[in-house]
């Protein structure tokens, strides 16, 4: 159940993802992949998990002039 409940999660931020910065879905889950948030997100010592999806993208959002070099 955890697993489905985090797929959705992962779902909705990788869409939301897509919206802020005008890519396809495609290219989000790209950005979203190679982030460290990822990693933190799917290990539940950090606890990311339970934060909420804005919460999560944002941190994301700061990652991401990182990615880009």
């Amino acid at each position: 159940m955890r697993d489905q409940v985090l797929w959705r999660k992962i779902s909705r931020i990788i869409t939301t993802l897509a919206d802020r910065l005008g890519v396809t879905p495609e290219e989000a889950m790209d950005i979203f992949y190679r982030t460290k948030v990822c990693s933190m997100v799917r290990d539940e010592r950090y606890g990311l998990y339970l934060m909420s999806d804005d919460y999560i993208i944002d941190d994301v959002m700061k990652e991401y002039p990182l990615l880009r070099r």
